[in-house]
């Protein structure tokens, strides 16, 4: 995770209500879990019990990534649509005249530190912008701007 991710408010509620919800039920169910896989005997031969202990440490790993994700993060909220930015959904066109809409999120979108992204940042309509990806670098063209 990257120090000072920037979120939006309802990026940072997404991540609340997950962690939330991985504390509450989803804890509660890991341990009932275990509690039934070791009643069903030998532990060291109990299928049923590693595997509801290894699905308890992959639910700490996230509790835990969750909860430094939202220590770190910085909350920002844009009042117009006028430039990209955290939170903004965006329509690029490529060289070619090939349109994508992405939006700018750490959460399931374009990361802010991701080439695509990184290069739209700030960006306003009509903007072209270079792209230094990976596979080379591009240009892309904003044609609208707007917020989730």
């Amino acid at each position: 995770m990257a120090e000072g991710e920037v979120l939006t408010q309802a990026q940072k509620e997404a991540l609340e209500a997950e962690l939330e919800e991985l504390e509450g039920p989803r804890r509660a169910a890991a341990i009932e879990a275990i509690a039934t896989a070791r009643s069903f005997g030998d532990l060291s031969e109990n299928f049923e019990y590693h595997a509801a202990k290894n699905e308890q440490g992959l639910l700490e790993a996230r509790i835990a990534k969750l909860r430094e994700r939202l220590h770190a993060a910085t909350v920002v909220e844009h009042d117009t649509d006028d430039h990209v930015g955290p939170g903004s959904i965006v329509e690029v066109a490529d060289e070619h005249g090939d349109t994508m809409e992405v939006t700018i999120s750490s959460i399931g979108g374009v990361s802010t530190d991701s080439p695509l992204g990184s290069a739209l940042m700030g960006a306003s309509v009509g903007a072209v912008v270079d792209v230094d990806a990976p596979r080379g670098a591009w240009k892309a063209r904003v044609l609208s701007i707007r917020r989730a």
